[in-house]
């Protein structure tokens, strides 16, 4: 297939209303960025910025305090989340007798999830059917890099910081491949801002995307309520299938415990497991919000993404048996 129509581009956002979250994935390069609830990227490379600075923002110490408008966000999320968590769910036990799964389910749920979308990518609405796309992961170091905008607590910018730290380093055992958090040279990453922080993350994406548009940057600055955090990766242009850089955002005015979660998703979906699945049960890759954090059917299915013998660029038809195999292994079976 020619380089002109392999994906080089995913988007997704997680939106949230009454407790169901609705994953989306869309983009059209980084000089075309879109939000259309449920489409799939168009199969398409795009140009590379390249080169950024090395350094992070400096986070400093001076707190800009909140709008009424962002203290509002706070109240609302606030809300959501203790009704999400009074109807028993945003789980943190990763799984247990009640989400039984077997070989079948974890082989179908990683094809499902690192293979296909639900959703037609020109209309962005659900076809009834699945698009076909292709294995996509990151073929060098993933150096995760957090930032913060200015209204962003101090004792809060700790506790994520730490979050993403520690959740960089469990990616990297899981997967077998080098995710860490750094503090220059970052080609992960992720901010943490607020309603009043729009203008703060437009002036670090035109250095970290040059040639990013204003109708893109305004993404971030007039982000509907019901989109909790999103991550979009681009690939390198001779490697389409290989991603290089990703920018995650995270809504500073969620609790911790919906912040964590998307700090969970988003770093995993932006390692190249971009699609959900309503049959992954125990998993974050689906849109019932049962579960926050990254579950035990989710550490296999990042292991399986970076397992040598699957290569970027495969098919789910082309993988399938060795997927077949993999899953086996990783439930301790016989072949």
């Amino acid at each position: 297939m020619a380089p002109a129509t392999l994906p080089a581009l995913r988007f997704r956002a997680d939106r949230v209303r009454t407790g169901r979250r609705i994953a989306t994935a869309c983009a059209a390069g980084w000089a075309a960025l879109a939000l259309l609830a449920g489409c799939e990227m168009p199969p398409k490379s795009s140009p590379v910025p390249p080169s950024r600075p090395a350094d992070l923002a400096p986070a400093g110490d001076q707190v800009t305090p909140r709008s009424a408008a962002s203290a509002d966000l706070v109240r609302y999320y606030l809300a959501v989340q203790n009704d999400l968590l009074t109807r028993g769910l945003l789980r943190t036990d990763g799984g247990g007798p009640d989400t039984p799964y077997d070989a079948e389910d974890l082989e179908r749920n990683f094809i499902n999830i690192a293979f296909f979308n639900e959703y037609d990518s020109g209309a962005g609405l659900p076809t009834g059917g699945r698009s076909q796309g292709f294995l996509s992961r990151w073929p060098g170091p993933v150096k995760v890099g957090v930032e913060f905008g200015p209204s962003v607590p101090l004792d809060q910018r700790a506790k994520d910081k730490g979050a993403v730290e520690n959740y960089a380093a469990r990616l990297g055992r899981l997967t077998g491949h080098p995710v860490s958090a750094v503090t220059r040279g970052a080609n992960f990453h992720v901010f943490v801002a607020g309603l009043d922080d729009g203008p703060f993350v437009q002036e670090r994406l035109r250095h970290l995307v040059p040639g990013i548009r204003d109708q893109q940057l305004d993404l971030f600055v007039n982000l509907p309520r019901d989109i909790y955090c999103f991550v979009f990766a681009a690939a390198d242009p001779d490697r389409p299938y290989g991603y290089m850089r990703a920018v995650a955002l995270i809504r500073a005015e969620h609790p911790d415990l919906v912040r964590l979660s998307c700090v969970h998703e988003e770093m995993a979906q932006g390692l190249g497991l971009a699609n959900d699945s309503p049959a992954a049960r125990p998993s974050i890759f689906n849109d019932d919000d049962e579960f926050a954090l990254l579950t035990d059917q989710d550490e296999k299915l990042l292991s399986m993404l970076y397992d040598p013998r699957l290569t970027p660029g495969m098919s789910a038809e082309e993988a399938r048996p060795v997927i077949r195999i993999i899953a086996r292994e990783k439930l301790g079976l016989s072949l």
